[in-house]
């Protein structure tokens, strides 16, 4: 499936925007499959987390979104951008149904298990099962990534770093938890 034209004609914006405010620190691009279903999970710092993964990704990702972007002002962009909403009052099924089908057509969707931006003082908050619930069914890997620092304009910057895919097993409940583990661990020797 190609790129929606909307993504393609907003790309180049957010590539500049990022590159030349944030001058981010990025690894682990290789980790990145050029085609075929993938799922990038990882923990949520800013609203502008998910601008950066598009900049530094060759391929369309089609994010979970809360629904409330899905009205007003940001809609448009949200939809344009290939978005999928996500009712976060409930267990949203539709949600996870319309990954899956993107999933299958062999897309990149893109997901913060934490559900929201952790603005607490822990490293990372409880993830929700739906990336790997997703992954599992779909047989997709998921490659973790991590974001860590401060978006600052001047001086040091933040990094993301993709890490190597990894496989779900069908304990998803401890496949869950590896996931979470891995993340918070590679965050935390980032930042020593």
């Amino acid at each position: 499936m190609k790129d929606t034209l909307f993504y393609k004609i907003v790309k180049p914006l957010v590539i500049f925007f990022i590159k030349v405010f944030y001058h981010p620190k990025v690894l682990g691009l290789e980790n990145i499959p050029k085609d075929g279903r993938v799922v990038l999970a990882g923990n949520h710092t800013k609203w502008l987390d998910p601008i950066m993964l598009i900049a530094y990704n060759k391929r369309q990702i089609h994010f979970l979104a809360k629904d409330e972007l899905f009205h007003g002002v940001t809609k448009f962009i949200v939809k344009g951008m290939g978005s999928i909403p996500v009712n976060r009052k409930i267990h949203d099924k539709d949600a996870l149904i319309k990954a899956i089908e993107s999933l299958n057509n062999d897309l990149c969707v893109g997901i913060f298990p934490e559900g929201t931006i952790n603005r607490t003082n822990d490293i990372i908050m409880p993830f929700k099962i739906g990336a790997v619930k997703m992954a599992f069914e779909t047989d997709s890997r998921i490659i973790p990534f991590i974001i860590t620092g401060k978006y600052r304009i001047i001086g040091k910057s933040v990094t993301l770093e993709f890490l190597k895919p990894i496989k779900i097993g069908k304990d998803l409940d401890k496949s869950n938890d590896k996931l979470m583990h891995n993340i918070s661990k590679k965050i935390k020797e980032n930042r020593k």
